[in-house]
């Protein structure tokens, strides 16, 4: 299970491997650079899911939902298989 700890900690990480600073983020997601550094410690104990989404978008990744065990995505998949096949004629 995931918990608002790990969101949390992904959060952070999807920040460092974009080398944004805190109140870069902040600026490209239109929130404050306090809500980030919130965000990333569970200051409060809560996390805002539109405000993850806006964050996460401001630094070019997405949200997404997957199924238990499962590491890929429904477009993962269907963008391998369309790899796989090659070119359409």
């Amino acid at each position: 299970m995931t918990t608002l700890a790990d969101v949390s900690d992904m959060l952070k990480d999807v920040r460092h491997e974009t080398a944004l600073s805190q109140g870069e983020l902040a600026r490209r997601a239109g929130v404050a650079r306090t809500t980030v550094a919130r965000m990333e410690t569970l200051a409060r104990g809560d996390m805002s899911v539109s405000v993850l989404v806006r964050l996460l978008e401001a630094a070019g990744y997405d949200l997404k939902v997957v199924a238990h065990g499962h590491g890929r995505t429904l477009e993962d998949i269907l963008a391998e298989q369309r790899a796989s096949n090659g070119p359409a004629q």
